[in-house]
C-alpha cells in the first residue's frame, strides 16, 4: 500500500466556522489511483502544532499533503514553517511573481499598486518544487525528505481543486508504483443501518479476509461498499463481482442503486429514461429538493421548476390550495399537499410533482401536530399518494430528512407508475 496522511491547517477548521470539504476531496482522488488515505489531521494555526502534525504523520505515511496557512496574512505560517522544517531559504520565484502581478493586473483589476504581501507570495523555500497555481497566487510546494513526499497547497477550495487535479495527481503515479484499489457501492434506503446488518450476518462473516464490508448510513439511507486491494485491478474486479451482486440480491427490497449515487441522481436517470419531467413544491424543505435536483448536471432536461409556497397565501394563489382547506385542516395536513401536488402539475405543465408541508422546529408545534410532523404528496394526471412523517431532530436534520424520504417517495412512485 502507498499511504497518505492529510493535515489541514486553520483555527476556523478546529471551531467549525469553516467545513472541511478539502480533505474529502484529496481522499477521492487519492484513492482513485491507488494511494490509501490513512490520517486526516486538522490543526490550528499554531507553529508547534503544525510541526509536530508533520513529525507524526511523516511515521505513518508516504504522502503527507498539507493545505492551508499559505495566504498573505500574518496568520498564515505555513510557508515559514515548511522552510525552516526542510532547512530551506525563502527565495523570490520568478515565474510565480510574474504570475502574481499578471493576476492583480489583468484579471482582478485592482486599483492602485500591489501590496507587498501580495507580492511575498511569490517567495518559495528554494529546495521545494513549485507546482504553478493556476487559479491564484499561492503556488504548491513539494519536498522530497528521507524517502516521503510531502505536499504543501492552497486551502482556497478551487484553488486546491485545480493543483490536485492538474499538478499532484501525475506527479504522485509518477513516483510511486500504484496498488489497485477496487470499491463497488451500492444505495438502499427504507431500513437502518442495524437492520440491514442483520440481513448481513452470513454474508459478511463468508468475505475473504481481503474483501471489506463498510457500512455508511446517512438520512435514512445506506450506502454499502465492497472494498478489495491488490496489484492487477482486472483480477480484483472479477473477484469483487460475485459478492457485489449477491450483495444487491440481500438486499434487493430496499436496493435504491447499484451505483455510488445520491437519489437525486437515480430519479433524474428515470425520467431521461422515459422522456417525462418533474417540477416541485416546497414549504418547510424550503427549495431544498429543487437544489438537491438541480445539483446534477444535465437536470434542466427533466426538472422545470419549483414553487416555494412557504407562506399560506403563495399556496393558495399560486397553487390553487383551497382557502376552506388551510382553515379547517391546516397547511401541514395530506389535503393540503395534494392540493399542492395538482397546482404544481398544472402550473409547470410536469408529469410528476412532489410537495412538501410540515413542522420543522424548533418552535411551531402542537399537541396534535408536534415539531417533525411532514406530509408529503407525490403524483401525475392520474394519481396522488401520500405519506406522513413524524421526525425527531432539530431542524436541520428534519429538513434534510423531509428531503430524501420525498425523493424516495418519488422514486417509488415513478416506478410502479410509469
Amino acid at each position: 500500500m502507498v499511504n497518505a496522511s492529510i493535515i489541514t491547517i486553520g483555527d476556523e477548521l478546529l471551531i467549525g466556522q469553516t467545513i472541511d470539504t478539502n480533505s474529502a476531496f484529496i481522499a477521492q482522488e487519492l484513492n482513485k489511483t491507488g494511494v490509501w488515505v490513512k490520517r486526516r489531521v486538522a490543526v490550528g494555526d499554531v507553529y508547534d502544532d503544525i510541526w509536530q502534525a508533520l513529525d507524526e504523520e511523516k511515521k505513518r505515511s508516504d504522502i503527507i499533503i498539507i493545505t492551508g496557512g499559505l495566504g498573505p496574512t500574518a496568520d498564515d505560517i505555513t510557508k515559514p514553517l515548511l522552510c525552516k522544517y526542510f532547512g530551506g531559504k525563502l527565495v523570490v520565484n520568478e515565474e510565480v511573481l510574474a504570475h502574481v502581478k499578471y493576476l492583480f493586473e489583468k484579471i482582478y483589476n485592482r486599483p492602485g499598486p500591489i501590496l507587498e504581501r501580495n507580492m511575498k507570495q511569490a517567495e518559495v523555500p528554494d529546495n521545494c518544487t513549485v507546482l504553478p497555481n493556476a487559479l491564484g497566487t499561492a503556488p504548491g510546494m513539494w519536498f522530497n525528505a528521507d524517502g516521503k513526499i510531502f505536499i504543501s497547497l492552497p486551502g482556497v477550495p478551487h484553488e486546491m481543486k485545480g493543483l490536485i487535479t492538474n499538478e499532484v495527481l501525475h506527479r504522485l503515479q509518477e513516483t510511486f508504483t500504484m496498488p489497485a484499489i477496487v470499491h463497488e457501492t451500492i444505495f438502499t434506503a427504507g431500513q437502518g443501518e442495524s437492520a440491514i446488518a442483520e440481513l448481513l450476518l452470513d454474508f459478511e462473516a463468508g468475505l475473504p479476509a481481503d474483501i471489506k464490508l463498510a457500512y455508511l448510513p446517512s438520512y435514512g439511507m445506506v450506502k454499502l461498499r465492497l472494498t478489495i486491494t491488490g496489484v492487477n485491478k482486472m483480477a480484483l474486479q472479477e473477484k469483487l463481482q460475485p459478492y457485489y451482486l449477491r450483495l444487491q440480491e440481500l438486499v434487493a427490497p430496499f436496493l435504491v442503486s447499484a451505483k455510488d449515487e445520491g437519489l437525486e441522481e437515480v430519479i433524474g436517470n428515470l425520467l431521461k429514461a422515459s422522456g417525462k419531467t418533474m417540477g416541485t413544491a416546497e414549504s418547510c424543505t424550503g427549495g431544498y429538493i429543487a437544489h438537491l435536483i438541480t445539483s446534477i448536471a444535465g437536470s434542466s432536461a427533466y426538472y422545470k421548476g419549483s414553487i416555494v409556497s412557504y407562506a399560506n397565501e403563495v399556496k393558495q394563489n399560486l397553487l390553487g390550495v383551497q382557502a376552506q382547506t388551510l382553515q379547517s385542516v391546516g397547511a401541514v395536513s395530506e389535503e393540503t399537499v395534494k392540493q399542492m401536488v395538482a397546482g404544481t402539475l398544472e402550473r409547470l405543465q410536469v408529469d410528476y410533482a412532489v410537495a412538501t408541508s410540515g413542522i420543522m422546529g424548533p418552535d411551531g408545534g402542537t399537541p396534535e401536530k408536534p415539531v417533525g410532523t411532514v406530509w408529503i404528496a407525490v403524483g401525475n394526471k392520474d394519481k396522488t399518494a401520500t405519506i406522513k412523517l413524524s421526525l425527531r431532530f432539530g431542524r436541520e436534520r428534519n429538513i434534510h430528512l423531509a428531503a430524501m424520504n420525498a425523493l424516495n417517495f418519488l422514486r417509488k412512485f415513478i416506478l410502479t407508475n410509469s
